[in-house]
């Protein structure tokens, strides 16, 4: 029979040995500061509600070396992030659901480890 004393210092163990992630990312998956910069934000019905499962677009205005349009889909809190390289650039944010009018915004990122926040409005089509 174990006493609770080693039970609890095996638990302590275990957890130790188990990698937890921090912020949503694995430490592998963490890059240090100025590797990449950020375009982000959040997609919003114009009632003002944040829109899940939006397809959120980025692709570069001017020729900033080899970038390569990105997608990506709206989270539950309707956000979306892009990683991109850091350098500086012009980008255009476009945002479609079916049923709602398509949505456009420009960001610009001036160098490394800079975020750009953009906040997109999709209005429903009408019918």
């Amino acid at each position: 029979m174990m006493r609770a004393g080693g039970l609890i210092l095996t638990l302590a163990l275990v957890e130790l040995a188990i990698p937890v992630p921090r912020a949503g990312l694995l430490v592998a998956d963490q890059k240090k500061p100025g590797e990449y910069s950020v375009v982000a934000g959040t997609v919003f019905r114009d009632n003002g509600l944040a829109l899940a499962g939006v397809m959120v677009s980025l692709r570069p205005k001017t020729a900033a070396g080899k970038i390569k349009p990105m997608t990506a889909v709206s989270d539950a809190r309707g956000e979306f992030a892009f990683r991109v390289a850091p350098v500086s650039g012009e980008y255009v944010v476009r945002a479609s659901m079916k049923g709602f009018a398509p949505a456009e915004k420009e960001a610009a990122i001036a160098g490394p480890g800079e975020r750009n926040e953009v906040t997109l409005v999709l209005a429903a089509e009408s019918k």
